[in-house]
């Protein structure tokens, strides 16, 4: 997590900065730096957000929230929990809504309860596997499966 930090600090220091000293406003700033920085903070965050330990995510907010100091943060962009969330949902939408998916075949079964029942609502149909450890309970599959739907 680190690692993924220092490389985008040290995109801020050479490519901003520079953009910056050469003239380029700072709406154009908060593109370049939504278009790098964020995406490299971001990408494949389906994967590892779950295994994020809470001091990992504060890091990567403080990160953000430096930045935002430095103007290179639009005043409108989320905060980093809803960016994961948004895209944790937006693929696995995707997974459930495309059987050709190469994910969709992890999917547990369709729960015949959920068709049968007025249950909760859910962002799903299918059978809730067992919990078996926390280090399955991060795993994007299982917390999807259990996330409440938002909103």
């Amino acid at each position: 997590m680190q690692t993924v930090i220092n490389s985008s600090a040290q995109t801020l220091r050479t490519i901003l900065r520079t953009l910056r000293a050469h003239g380029m406003d700072d709406e154009a700033l908060q593109t370049v730096f939504r278009s790098v920085v964020i995406a490299k903070l971001t990408y494949a965050s389906s994967t590892w957000w779950g295994f994020a330990t809470t001091t990992d995510r504060q890091r990567l907010q403080a990160f953000i929230r430096r930045s935002h100091r430095s103007r290179f943060v639009s005043p409108s962009l989320p905060h980093l929990d809803e960016l994961c969330r948004a895209s944790d949902d937006k693929l696995f939408a995707s997974i459930t809504n495309n059987r050709a998916h190469v994910l969709h075949e992890l999917l547990p079964p369709q729960s015949v309860a959920s068709q049968n029942y007025k249950l909760q609502p859910r962002k799903h149909h299918f059978e809730l596997p067992n919990k078996t450890s926390h280090l399955t309970d991060c795993n994007f599959m299982q917390r999807m499966l259990f996330s409440k739907p938002t909103a």
